[in-house]
């Protein structure tokens, strides 16, 4: 038999003094978000029939993930932080905001205060044995101009998908940079191919995704958040044409786009004159347009908390 009491009045009262709505304290806006929660999670609860024992498994598991920090790995990997992206590029489309290139996922693994260089800079210390990669490209305006003094904040993973800080055994700020394009908007990285990656097998995230019957693969990509005074902030990342899982990635991050096409070159002395040792190397081409800024807030990344690392 289904009851059902989440509609009374009784219980709506309820609820609404434990969101502090009865009170003058606190937060306005969080008051209002948690009567919301409150209401349709019991409203989950009823229509599903939601078990004791299933309620308290899943408090166990949000201690969980809490405990292991990956709350930023499920958001990306449920398609919620995809979801973002869509809403705005539709508030986009109505405010009649179009053109540029592609926002999509910043995903979790940023870290603050990556080193400032001026034009181009080597991202990897020397001790990853991939491939060497030179990534370079143009940042423009929406007339294809170039914006010069723009900052490339740039990363990506290693060889083995890992990324420093997260990763201890990596440096600090391994294959993370900043990048100031010159006068002709150009920035210029060396770098080493990344590889894509998986969420860590006994991690709760990926403990979620095998109960709905999906991988946690991402393909090989390049983060990047772009930036210049009078510019809206993007936020995106180029994934590697050709790759494995390009329209099957995890995170849904692949956008059209953003796919960018990485050529090897084997040639000794091509090898040479770019001081490369052996005689393969890869290099990708990839240029950004920005759109204009129509507030100052626009120039400003999310307030998102994220990492940060001391130089």
């Amino acid at each position: 038999m289904t009851v059902k009491i989440a509609h009374t009045g009784e219980v709506q009262r309820f609820f609404e003094e434990a969101s502090g709505q009865g009170n003058a304290q606190g937060s306005p806006r969080l008051k209002a978000v948690m009567l919301r929660i409150l209401q349709d999670t019991a409203r989950l609860i009823e229509e599903l029939e939601i078990t004791p024992d299933e309620f308290w498994k899943a408090v166990d598991y949000l201690n969980r993930m809490g405990t292991r920090q990956e709350a930023g790995l499920l958001v990306a990997g449920l398609g919620l932080e995809h979801f973002l992206d869509l809403l705005q590029d539709e508030k986009d489309a109505q405010a009649g905001l179009t053109g540029g290139t592609p926002r999509t996922i910043e995903g979790p693994l940023y870290v603050a205060g990556a080193p400032l260089s001026e034009g181009e800079a080597r991202m990897d210390d020397g001790t990853d044995p991939g491939t060497v990669m030179f990534l370079q490209g143009r940042v423009t305006d929406a007339d294809g101009q170039p914006v010069a003094g723009a900052t490339v904040d740039v990363w990506h993973a290693s060889t083995h998908g890992t990324y420093s800080y997260f990763d201890p055994s990596q440096a600090p700020f391994n294959l993370r940079r900043r990048i100031l394009t010159d006068e002709q908007g150009r920035y210029r990285a060396r770098s080493i191919v990344p590889s894509g990656y998986g969420c860590p097998p006994a991690g709760t995230t990926q403990e979620v995704l095998d109960h709905l019957g999906r991988h946690g693969r991402r393909p090989a990509h390049i983060h990047f958040f772009i930036s210049a005074p009078g510019y809206r902030h993007l936020t995106t990342q180029i994934n590697f044409a050709g790759d494995q899982y390009l329209w099957d990635d995890f995170a849904y991050a692949t956008r059209d786009g953003l796919i960018g096409e990485l050529e090897f070159i084997e040639d000794p002395a091509q090898a040479k004159a770019r001081g490369v040792e052996g005689e393969r190397f890869a290099q990708l081409d990839f240029d950004f347009q920005l759109q204009s800024a129509t507030d100052a807030s626009a120039e400003a990344r999310s307030l998102r908390p994220r990492a940060l690392q001391s130089a």
